[in-house]
């Protein structure tokens, strides 16, 4: 704890107010008032608690701060500007297309460790950054600032609900209680005391404060880190406190003040405003940072051809060997760790693997917390799961994050459980991902190298693997580098290039040597990386079929194999006939589904007769 002031820590405030104003007003945009409510708890956080290095922010042991209230970005910005760490002078660069001082925060700014802005997402990615100080015996902790409107995202309570069952004493939710929301007051108002009962409820220890009082405000803080809970701090604010003319009053969201509106506001404040440029910041402790270092190589892997194992098998095997020397990897799973099998790699590292159990928005955001600290996240679910935390994954995205997602049980293949189990959009849903790597294990050899391939990679990447158990193809020693794809059927005679992966390869295989014993020759290409795509290898067997290509995936018609085959090599002359589930599918046998949904051997041969 600092030493500073009151009278200081106060003149701070003010300044940081005078900032948020001024610089989305030149701007003509922004959230003035969302900032001014926070103003005093930032300020006491950066100025007169928080432990780090102002001069390098991504020091390892540097208190860690997430502003999930990701719109008041201004006052985040007037915070680190405040340390000295870039001019004061930028700040009125905010929102300008040449400038990272965006609208919401991004990590092309290195104090951001995530963007923000989705509300109701920075809790459960300071749940994966506090956990991953206790794995690395850091001392560092992370603080969440919250607005009071975003508590009614379920989001929140699934990151509070983890957070209090793993005992997060070193995690702290800030909640500034300003009562209005974009539109209307909020659900709750001021009624703190109902915040504090939620929170509560979760485990978690609670203070309420007037979140415009230094005194109070440092005085909690004083005691963080105390017992065993994760500390809720519920501070009552002022939405546009500090300004006479604009608080506690509707109507100012998301609305900057004009010039003349923001010199009234200025010249209220400018009387006791204080920069915080040399203010002496207490020093985080030294502590040995963590070696995220990726091994040399990984230890073999020992199929044998023809031996039947599920994708999502191989995966846990990989996950497992892996994991063995590769400390950087850790996993998480929502409770369905016995079906995609990364309860081998929790049974041998407990220490790395997190239960987040069904809460899949709160699992994505935990991964994500973990990647910002130079982990290697794998998460793993049902892939129709993960479409309930699609927001977080298109966060994930925009935070450039090193996330592995693993989604198993996909398609008409996985039999009885019916269509609510079945991912047919997950690719679609991955491929739409900015900067996504998708990726299909159709044996175990091919799963196993892929998971060597994602923990390489920097970046998100999804891995789709299937239910049931297919024969071993391929040797042990094979590479699948991302970007390519697999000729495993090929003749000078070949009429048609059939493009596959995951089950419909072995589907695409029997046509293919069913077309054989009557003199039709297919190509069959494992397509076992669909973003990007192995493209080059796909176009120089359709020139070798007339450009005539058919695509045949346990996925819908719309954003999958077929339309990345399609959407790659259309303009270059070749003809797509892509064959997929195409209407709502129906519980049974996987071969009957497969064969009544058209992506069975019995299809592609008919569609292969019908193009030739």
């Amino acid at each position: 704890m600092n030493d500073i002031d009151l009278e200081s820590l106060k003149g701070i405030a003010s300044q940081l107010r005078i900032h948020s104003i001024t610089a989305t007003t030149a701007a003509g945009s922004g959230h003035p008032t969302s900032c001014c409510s926070a103003a005093d708890l930032v300020a006491a956080l950066f100025f007169g608690h928080m432990r780090y290095d102002p001069k390098n922010p991504h020091y390892h042991n540097n208190d860690r701060f997430i502003l999930s209230k990701g719109h008041a970005a201004p006052l985040l910005y007037a915070a680190w500007a405040e340390t000295g760490l870039f001019p004061v002078d930028d700040l009125l660069k905010l929102r300008q297309l040449g400038s990272d001082l965006e609208g919401h925060p991004t990590p092309r700014l290195p104090f951001a460790d995530v963007a923000t802005g989705s509300l109701g997402q920075g809790l459960s990615v300071g749940v994966g950054m506090a956990l991953c100080a206790h794995l690395d015996k850091l001392d560092y902790r992370t603080y969440v600032l919250l607005g009071d409107g975003e508590c009614a995202e379920g989001s929140v309570w699934e990151a509070a609900a983890l957070a209090g069952f793993y005992h997060l004493n070193n995690l702290i939710a800030v909640v500034d209680v300003n009562r209005l929301g974009q539109s209307q007051p909020t659900m709750l108002g001021h009624d703190v005391a109902s915040y504090k009962k939620r929170f509560e409820a979760f485990g978690w220890r609670t203070e309420e404060i007037d979140g415009h009082d230094l005194d109070e405000i440092l005085e909690v803080l004083a005691a963080v880190g105390l017992g065993h809970q994760p500390l809720a701090i519920l501070a009552k604010t002022l939405k546009g406190g500090g300004v006479s003319f604009l608080q506690d009053k509707e109507g100012w969201h998301g609305k900057p003040l004009s010039k003349e509106e923001a010199a009234r506001a200025i010249a209220e404040l400018q009387p006791t405003a204080k920069s915080g440029i040399g203010i002496p910041i207490p020093a985080p402790t030294e502590l040995s940072a963590p070696k995220n270092e990726a091994p040399a190589s990984y230890p073999p892997i020992t199929y044998k051809q023809g031996d039947m194992v599920a994708t999502r098998e191989a995966f846990g095997n990989a996950l497992l060997r892996v994991g063995a020397v590769d400390s950087r990897v850790v996993a998480m799973d929502g409770d369905t760790k016995n079906s995609t099998f990364s309860e081998k790699f929790a049974k041998r590292y407990a220490d790395r693997f997190t239960e987040c159990f069904i809460a899949e928005q709160c699992m994505v955001g935990v991964a994500t917390g973990f990647s910002t600290r130079g982990k290697v996240p794998f998460a793993s679910t049902f892939a129709c799961f993960l479409t309930r935390a699609y927001d977080q994954i298109r966060v994930a995205g925009i935070s450039m994050a090193n996330l592995k997602l693993v989604g198993s049980h996909v398609g008409v293949s996985i039999g009885e459980d019916g269509p609510s189990q079945m991912g047919l959009e997950d690719l679609a849903m991955m491929r739409a991902i900015i900067g996504s790597t998708v990726l299909y294990a159709s044996d175990a050899v091919c799963a196993e190298k892929l998971v060597e391939q994602m923990a390489a990679h920097k970046g998100i990447c999804f891995l789709r693997t299937s239910r049931p158990k297919t024969p071993v193809i391929y040797n042990n020693d094979e590479a699948f580098p991302i970007g390519g794809a697999k000729v495993l059927r090929q003749s000078g005679e070949d009429k048609v290039t059939v493009v596959a992966a995951g089950v419909t390869l072995y589907e695409a295989l029997k046509a293919a040597d069913a077309l054989k014993s009557q003199n039709i020759g297919i190509t069959v290409i494992d397509a076992y990386s669909i973003k990007p795509l192995g493209k080059d290898v796909i176009k120089a067997a359709a020139k070798k079929t007339k450009n005539l290509v058919v695509t045949v995936e346990d996925h819908y018609a719309e954003g999958g194999l077929g339309d990345a085959v399609a959407g790659e090599l259309s303009a270059d002359g070749v003809k797509v006939h892509k064959l997929a589930v195409r209407e709502l599918p129906h519980s049974g046998k996987a071969e009957e589904l497969m064969a009544k949904y058209g992506i069975d051997a019995n299809a592609i041969i008919a569609k292969v007769k019908a193009l030739i």
